[in-house]
């Protein structure tokens, strides 16, 4: 929770600032229609999220093309997912207090090339071993970039709109998973499956490269730090521009002392927070395990790659759709009849997905359904 103070961060505006209230940042993003500055921020952050997913979630299906170039046994690449997956919580849980420090603008475009950079490097790998060390540092960018996109897009859209635009902002993971699906049938059957990192690679560093030019700071984070009062107010005109000289109140949050994740477990938040992280742990742990072995156990099952690509597509389209009609649904009927449904529903398909795994058409439609 957070107070906010009505100190005007700049008064040196003239007789225009001294007639009008000092307004915070939240009051004017909550109190007026989206602007198309605002739109376009939302929109960077999806692009983020859509190409964090893309080299999250390509991994899965690159594996048997690897492992046959390489002569490797599938089962060698536990360590391979792992890392990658370990840098990405690492990535995820460092990037937060230093986006809290030096502002998430900086610490969205340098995971955007972190991630870009490492998967560009794991297009060169030729051992496990480089293997294993490339996507641990690719996975510190991907975990980096996610909480911090979807922070900025979170402070640009108006409180009553949020539900909608993060919902939105989510659709770009599984979006990016339906890409490298695509491009990776493309390219693989011509190039092989270095040109997938490639395009991983090349895609977020061009992407960076807009951001550093288009990409706003977080104008709460500028009020909070008692940022250049000018630079507050070049945003906030964007926003509004009838508000371009009236008097902006800083943002001044409450902030508990000491280590914040502590924090979590007292006061009677204990039992809520474990509650939250471990069905967040499962539904993980059922995402990833689809998006990473199931196209090798095809693989193994004698199939060709292409039918692991289609397992990646089918999973992630079902997942877009899911996630689209998540919010209705909880409105409907309430969040946890509607959770706990989903995820009773999500053990009867994995149990249902190994009995028919020889039948790829219907396992494709359970795959499909599992990822709703």
């Amino acid at each position: 929770m957070s107070t906010e103070s009505r100190a005007p961060v700049d008064t040196t505006q003239g007789a225009l600032s001294d007639s009008r209230r000092a307004l915070t940042v939240n009051e004017i993003i909550d109190e007026r229609p989206v602007s198309r500055f605002q739109a376009t921020t939302i929109l960077l952050c999806g692009l983020v999220l859509l190409l964090d997913g893309f080299d999250t979630q390509a991994m899965g299906f690159l594996v048997p093309p690897i492992a046959e170039e390489l002569g490797l046994p599938l089962s060698a690449f536990g360590t391979v997912l792992s890392a990658g997956l370990f840098g990405l919580m690492l990535g995820a849980m460092g990037s937060g207090p230093i986006a809290d420090r030096w502002g998430r603008k900086g610490a969205i475009i340098v995971s955007a090339f972190v991630f870009g950079g490492f998967s560009l490097a794991t297009a060169r790998a030729d051992t496990l071993g480089e293997l294993e060390l490339l996507r641990f540092l690719t996975g510190l960018g991907l975990g980096g970039a996610m909480p911090n996109v979807v922070s900025l897009a979170s402070e640009y859209a108006p409180k009553r709109l949020q539900p909608i635009l993060v919902t939105l902002i989510f659709v770009g993971m599984g979006g990016g998973a339906v890409l490298a699906s695509l491009v990776g049938g493309a390219l693989i059957p011509i190039w092989g499956w270095r040109s997938v990192f490639y395009v991983g690679g090349i895609l977020p560093i061009a992407l960076a490269l807009v951001l550093i030019k288009m990409l706003p700071e977080s104008v709460r984070f500028l009020t909070e730090k008692g940022s250049d009062p000018a630079r507050i107010r070049g945003i906030v005109s964007r926003i509004a521009p009838e508000l371009a000289q009236a008097p902006i109140a800083a943002t001044i949050p409450d902030r508990h002392t000491g280590v914040a994740v502590r924090h979590l477990f007292t006061e009677g938040r204990a039992p809520g927070t474990l509650l939250l992280w471990v069905p967040f742990f499962m539904n993980l742990l059922i995402l990833y395990f689809i998006l990473s072995w199931l196209p090798s156990l095809l693989r193994q099952a004698g199939m060709p790659v292409s039918a692991g690509i289609t397992a990646v597509l089918s999973f992630s389209i079902g997942g877009i759709v899911g996630t689209i009609l998540q919010g209705p649904l909880m409105k409907a009927i309430g969040v946890f009849p509607a959770i706990l449904s989903e995820f009773v529903l999500s053990l009867a398909l994995v149990v249902v997905a190994s009995l028919i795994f020889a039948n790829f058409p219907v396992m494709m439609a359970v795959t499909f359904v599992l990822g709703i």
